[in-house]
């Protein structure tokens, strides 16, 4: 039996709040690629931070129940980050974002240790560890970044020259994504990936550009399908599998999320 992959997911978790129906979910970029990362069978921790609060103690037990490591995940006296969604014709509309104790995450030395412990760490914008990259790619550790819809700035600046797969949500013309795709690749991104929806997703290794399209499925809720690809595409890196069907792990992965309501 072969080894499994172990991925460190850090940063930002959130409760989905789904003011609608009154429906909470737990949820954030780098918890979701650490649950559909156990869902495809390999093992992942979360290192983050939670309020003292009901929200955090729903938010621990439902990681937990997921297979997920949660030793490095820490509770402050506050609130738990909330983000309220709502639903319109099928697509996902984010409202008010609530903050509360992830305005005072920061990694110890030993969380840093203990995440350069696995094969990959995996973060993303709303993360606050970009100031860390340069420590753990001293460990030797592959890190990959959600950068989302977030193209320029500070954050972008600081992460991309330390990270070996850098993500993007982005659906511009093909040419003009191309373009967009080298210069983060001269910025010091190991391999760019951007996802374009309903077009499927394109990679680019400084080298060869490749797409794929997308796997058809019913469509309930898009919550999380983004991270359900970047969880498939790295599983897939990995395993050592060719980009392309790194790219159809990512796909197929989505289609599942896809299919249900929540992120998980």
């Amino acid at each position: 039996m072969s080894k499994k992959i172990r991925i460190a997911a850090v940063g930002d978790n959130c409760i989905d709040s789904y003011d609608q129906t009154g429906e909470v979910f737990a949820g954030g970029n780098p918890v979701n690629v650490a649950v559909y990362t156990v869902r495809l069978g390999e093992e992942a921790s979360y290192t983050g931070v939670v309020g003292d609060d009901d929200h955090g103690t729903f938010m621990k037990k439902a990681i937990s129940s997921k297979g997920v490591d949660i030793s490095h995940l820490k509770t402050l006296p506050g609130k738990t980050a909330v983000t309220h969604v709502e639903i319109r014709d099928g697509e996902r509309i984010l409202g008010e974002y609530e903050e509360g104790v992830l305005a005072d995450f920061k990694l110890s030395e030993e969380d840093i240790f203990y995440l350069a412990s696995h094969d990959l760490v995996v973060t993303g914008i709303w993360g606050m560890i970009e100031k860390d990259l340069p420590a753990l790619r001293e460990k030797d550790v592959k890190i990959a970044f959600d950068f989302a819809t977030f193209y320029e700035g500070e954050v972008l600046e600081r992460a991309i020259p330390y990270v070996d797969y850098a993500f993007f949500a982005k659906d511009d013309a093909e040419e003009d994504l191309k373009d967009f795709m080298i210069e983060m690749k001269e910025k010091g991104a190991g391999m760019v990936i951007v996802t374009r929806g309903e077009k499927g997703s394109m990679a680019f290794d400084g080298y060869t550009f490749t797409t794929f399209g997308i796997i058809p499925c019913n469509v309930v809720d898009t919550m999380g399908a983004g991270d359900s690809f970047i969880a498939g595409f790295l599983v897939g890196s990995l395993k050592g599998l060719p980009v392309k069907e790194c790219m159809i792990m990512g796909a197929s992965n989505s289609s599942v999320t896809l299919g249900y309501s929540g992120a998980w």
